[in-house]
């Protein structure tokens, strides 16, 4: 049998880490991996456990008409995002999985090339090793010379460095993409946590970006982050209907489907946007915090306007201030795990309980 050439699992580095942080009289405050902590909300579990969890059947895989219009009502609602048919939304078993395997889904493999941020979540490169295409790291858009590049990778708000893609950014890759027949897949699961980004970031199918025309356009949304579902497993794609609808076939001959409590689920957390916009304060209080208890500490904070993390420095090498920290109590994630221009960085993620933020930045205050 062969073995599939993947990296190690990064988080797994961190095992040494992790046992000075615990070993910490004031105990760990974990702060290296973005897995909620809050509650999940009350009409988000009674849906769960509602008439669907009594259904005997396989669910669909394209998931219900109202669930799908339900979705394009909140993208609009939420994101500004007008004109999506709801045929062209696909629920998906959380957003990861399509990261990982997108590229082999749209039938991507040796010869091609996928071209993932400088600074990524490290499931985009798995992603095109599953596939067995090439990758390529860059945000200018000319590393990929005379490579097929089939897909291109967006992220804003990104994971790691919360940085926000001006419009104009992302109109670039979008036409620099559709010259050249590939395929743009905007990593979203961050949109709805818009921090205080001034303009709130864009979806690349808002028409400020894409001209009201999803042709060659994916957007990737997942509800762990805005709505605490991240042990529900689940989240959608939409855009392109002559792409979605290619995904849909395949994921039908393959089994990928969200089980049917897990959309009714999904369908009442697309359908409310007071719980999201809760978290989202929580996390944006817990930011400040952070930041300013960081910054007490010497950190520089770099981008950090959106999303789930702030990205941080000492000037020195990542897992020197890994280190550091960790004698401190808390664990956070090394930049080298996004890439090699984050090795003078680390991310510091803002889910922990308000108890365990409040800990660390008293801990901060006193180096």
């Amino acid at each position: 049998m062969t073995r599939l050439d993947l990296p190690d699992f990064p988080w797994d580095s961190l095992a040494p880490a992790r046992e000075r942080a615990t070993a910490h009289p004031g105990g760990i405050v974990d702060l290296s991996v973005g897995t909620p902590v809050d509650a999940v909300p009350e009409l988000l579990r009674d849906a769960l456990a509602g008439p669907a969890a009594l259904e005997p059947g396989y669910p669909t895989t394209h998931g219900p008409a109202p669930l799908r219009e339900a979705i394009v009502a909140s993208l609009q609602r939420r994101f500004g995002v007008a004109g999506i048919d709801p045929v062209a939304v696909l629920p998906t078993i959380g957003s990861k999985e399509l990261v990982a395997w997108l590229p082999t889904l749209l039938g991507l493999g040796s010869g091609d090339t996928v071209v993932i941020p400088e600074l990524a979540y490290p499931t985009y490169e798995v992603g095109a090793r599953l596939a067995g295409a090439a990758y390529i790291r860059s945000d200018g858009l000319t590393a990929a010379g005379p490579a097929r590049v089939g897909l291109v990778w967006l992220n804003s708000p990104s994971n790691p460095t919360g940085r926000v893609l001006p419009v104009e950014h992302l109109r670039k890759v979008v036409a620099w993409a559709r010259e050249r027949g590939a395929v743009v897949a905007s990593d979203e699961c961050y949109l709805g946590l818009p921090g205080d980004a001034d303009p709130a970031p864009r979806s690349v199918l808002h028409p400020d970006v894409s001209d009201g025309d999803p042709t060659g356009l994916l957007a990737v949304h997942s509800l762990s982050k805005v709505s605490n579902l991240a042990g529900y497993r689940t989240g959608f794609v939409t855009g392109d209907p002559a792409l979605v609808a290619g995904l849909l076939e395949v994921r039908k001959h393959a089994g990928m489907i969200v089980p049917r409590p897990v959309q009714a689920a999904l369908q009442a957390a697309v359908s409310d946007d007071v719980h999201v916009a809760e978290q989202a304060a929580r996390y944006d209080a817990r930011r400040e915090r952070l930041r300013a208890g960081l910054e007490k500490a010497g950190l520089r904070i770099e981008h950090s306007q959106a999303g789930l993390y702030l990205w941080a420095s000492e000037g020195e090498q990542c897992r020197t201030t890994v280190d550091r920290l960790a004698d401190l109590g808390i664990l956070v994630a090394p930049g080298e795990f996004y890439g090699p221009a984050g090795a003078r960085h680390v991310r510091v993620a803002l889910t922990a309980a308000d108890e365990r933020i409040d800990a660390a930045v008293e801990r901060l205050g006193g180096t």
